[in-house]
């Protein structure tokens, strides 16, 4: 899991503006009218070749305006699960009730907080930061989130307090988590690859609120079997158990080595299962398509194939992934689980000599050389596969504004016709030699 920072602080003092800046592109709405931000918003940013992901939060205050319980759970929320918080303050009003309230809430996260102070983009207002000296989190930072002033020193002191990475010794043991809308039988298959009751099953929707990990041997492997609740479509996570089920669910999908996408066979594709679906790719993890409750659907000859066909229809950014049909309640095809799950996770931790790989490729674009595009045509000098969890090539190119998309997904499906991806993404990158 990448590191997760989150900014806090009341209405009004740039927080948004200050995200953006940080991410490098406008995706936070920003607005000086307060209260604009209600939900936590996340993007990937990175510093010094060190990635993480970065929270923007609505504005915490006192008061009683509209929203102002939802807007403090969200922050809250992102409080709970940021490993650095920056709390962003405003030099030209000073520290304010609000500012010594929000620092209370600080004081009980034992976090690592840094504390910012903005709008310091005159030289007459940079001795206002002495004041904020008060809320008693050390040295503020002064910047000014809207000119770029001060950002690469917050940038410094952001990743100077991400957790040491944990150096024990190695686990073997293959993580995979089950998710899906709630009641698709995600906990009736964690029984029966238990074979225990150790999660509680019930028809009503949402039970698990939270993760459940159980640690495993099957065919003289290790495993963990990660149980979480459904995931809702995002703009249908109303209450607070809800939205930590969702955090805890997507923290689920970052730390495990395989993804079962659960769907339910009686009820059909939902909008709400692409939804999750679309998780699962953001996090590039290696994903198997689980279509539960099999026994509950009338067969004829063709079914299976035209349930395929549908899966393919509406997960087309998860065409690697295969598909198994089963019925866990009935103990039905589970069995077939197993062999797809390892295959998948030896997929994504398959490394491929540089040598084959630009054979491959030298053939792949002598049989079909690709057009002009941007007003240039592309040329492959040297390709090399440079990580693995996900597979990740790099492809050393004349410039890489000459490739077509249409291209990259022509060389992928030669990759994937020439060498086992079977159940994983592949990444690519193109650089210009220079």
């Amino acid at each position: 899991m990448l590191p997760k920072v989150a900014i806090v602080g009341r209405p009004n003092v740039g927080k948004s503006t200050l995200f953006n800046r940080l991410i490098g592109e406008r995706l936070s709405i920003t607005d000086d009218q307060p209260g604009v931000t209600r939900d936590r918003i996340y993007a990937k940013g990175s510093w010094l070749s060190k990635e993480f992901f970065l929270i923007d939060t609505g504005g915490i205050e006192l008061g009683d305006a509209p929203f102002l319980t939802e807007i403090k759970a969200q922050a809250e929320i992102a409080m709970e699960e940021a490993d650095v918080i920056v709390f962003l303050t405003d030099c030209r009003s000073g520290v304010t009730s609000d500012d010594s309230y929000i620092a209370k809430l600080l004081y009980q996260t034992n976090k690592p907080v840094i504390l910012a102070v903005n709008k310091v983009d005159d030289q007459k207002f940079k001795d206002n930061i002495y004041e904020f000296y008060a809320l008693g989190f050390g040295d503020p930072i002064p910047l000014s989130s809207s000119h770029g002033i001060g950002t690469g020193n917050l940038l410094d002191q952001i990743i100077a307090n991400f957790p040491m990475k944990n150096l024990k010794e190695e686990d073997t043991a293959i993580k995979f988590s089950l998710v899906g809308r709630p009641n698709v039988g995600k906990s009736s298959l964690t029984n029966c690859l238990l074979n225990d009751n150790r999660v509680i099953v019930s028809p009503i929707a949402g039970t698990t609120r939270d993760t459940i990990d159980t640690r495993f041997k099957a065919n003289n492997q290790e495993f963990v079997v990660i149980d979480t609740a459904g995931l809702k479509k995002r703009g249908k996570i109303y209450e607070n158990l809800d939205k930590y089920s969702a955090i805890r669910s997507i923290d689920a999908i970052g730390r495990s080595d395989i993804v079962l996408l659960v769907l339910d066979a009686d009820t059909g594709i939902l909008e709400q299962d692409t939804h999750v679906g679309q998780f699962i790719e953001e996090y590039n993890r290696p994903c198997i398509i689980v279509v539960n409750k099999w026994d509950l659907v009338e067969k004829d000859s063709n079914t299976m194939q035209e349930f395929t066909e549908d899966v393919r229809m509406k997960f087309k950014y998860l065409s690697h992934a295969p598909i198994v049909f089963l019925s866990a309640l009935d103990h039905k095809r589970v069995h077939t689980l197993f062999p797809a799950i390892l295959q998948a996770y030896e997929a994504n931790q398959r490394r491929i000599s540089t040598s084959v790989l630009n054979d491959v490729i030298t053939d792949a674009v002598a049989m079909f050389p690709p057009s002009e595009f941007n007003g240039g045509k592309i040329k492959f000098y040297y390709s090399s596969q440079v990580g693995i969890n996900p597979p990740t090539f790099a492809f050393f190119v004349n410039e890489p504004r000459y490739l077509h998309f249409s291209y990259q997904r022509y060389l992928e499906n030669q990759i994937r016709k020439n060498f086992d991806f079977f159940g994983t993404p592949i990444k690519f990158e193109f650089r210009k030699r220079d």
